[in-house]
């Protein structure tokens, strides 16, 4: 399965309508513009993310991998 970096995935978010709400540390909070009970956590580290977080965070967004690999 293909990995992806936090800065990506924050940018990919972004574009699905998902605001960046604040910053805890090295961890975003971001909120879906249309649909308040969708909240993601993204951890802003320089490494890609792992597999398990990776998942979590697209459960959390409601988005599938095929979607987010699709290109």
């Amino acid at each position: 399965m293909p990995s992806i970096t936090p800065k990506k995935l924050l940018k990919f978010l972004k574009k699905r309508q998902f605001y960046t709400d604040r910053q805890s540390g090295s961890h975003v909070i971001l909120h879906h513009k249309r649909d308040a009970a969708k909240r993601v956590t993204v951890p802003l580290h320089n490494k890609d993310l792992k597999q398990k977080t990776l998942s979590s965070i697209l459960e959390q967004a409601g988005i599938t991998r095929k979607e987010l690999f699709k290109n």
